[in-house]
């Protein structure tokens, strides 16, 4: 009898807890939710400890989706929104806010063994989108070309083929991936690997990031808009946040947050 009381004790104390816990749900990008927000969020915990997060990190495209259907507070997104999307949200009555959080490098990455230490823009061009399938015609060692991307629901999947391939199609052949970090892995098993990544993932084991007409991914080259793949990542609300979802904004954009961005290797936006 004693346990029974005990349990709904325990049960009256968790549902109390759990009425004052406020919960955020955030959606989106996999170059932000893979690293650097539940890093934000775990100190942003440590100041309001009575709130929970929930983290979906599966591509910009889903992060602009769930602030048009309302299953998301913010929305992580590498990308800008596309004119389609803020449409389909205005017609839901939505007001898709965009709000620069950090900006990011696109590195492109190969294998350590590698001979090759940089490439010009046209080759990276070449190289994605199958007109050069192997490694000696842009002066490496003879091998065919293993292309690593991003799956079509990701941010960097789209500003990548705009900024590098001039908007047109990957090769064929080309593998898609979840992630960054499964770019990351599989171009460091791969010794004729070549993939793109985010700044805060270019140090994986077993790559390396390749100098791009000279120029090699850094926080100072993006900062100089001296390197030519790089873009603001953004958080996108449902007009003007509210509630715990405003305070999470303003701590990742003021000083705190945007420490936490320099030392997940992102560029701070000030």
């Amino acid at each position: 009898m004693k346990l029974t009381h005990i349990a709904v004790a325990l049960g009256l104390a968790f549902a109390g807890t759990q009425a004052n816990a406020e919960r955020l749900v955030i959606k989106g990008s996999d170059t932000l939710g893979a690293k650097l927000v539940p890093q934000l969020a775990e100190q942003f915990k440590a100041q309001n400890p009575g709130t929970t997060f929930d983290i979906a990190a599966e591509g910009s495209t889903t992060g602009i989706a769930a602030i048009t259907d309302g299953t998301a507070q913010i929305g992580m997104s590498s990308r800008r929104a596309k004119p389609a999307e803020v449409g389909a949200a205005q017609g839901k009555g939505v007001n898709m806010k965009p709000t620069i959080v950090a900006y990011d490098g696109i590195a492109v990455i190969a294998n350590q063994g590698n001979p090759i230490k940089a490439l010009t823009k046209k080759q990276v061009e070449q190289i994605f989108t199958g007109e050069v399938t192997d490694w000696s015609a842009v002066g490496g060692a003879g091998g065919k070309i293993s292309i690593y991307t991003r799956n079509t629901s990701s941010g960097t999947y789209s500003d990548f083929k705009e900024l590098a391939m001039k908007k047109r199609d990957y090769a064929g052949g080309s593998q898609k991936m979840a992630g960054n970090e499964q770019i990351a892995a599989e171009v460091g098993k791969n010794a004729n690997g070549v993939g793109y990544v985010g700044l805060a993932y270019d140090k994986a084991p077993g790559v390396k990031a390749m100098a791009i007409d000279g120029v090699i991914p850094s926080v100072q080259t993006v900062q100089a808009k001296s390197y030519p793949y790089a873009r603001p990542t953004f958080y996108y609300t449902n007009g003007e946040p509210q509630g715990v979802a405003k305070q999470f904004l303003d701590f990742t954009i003021g000083s705190a947050g945007q420490k936490v961005v320099a030392q997940t290797g992102f560029v701070p936006i000030k």
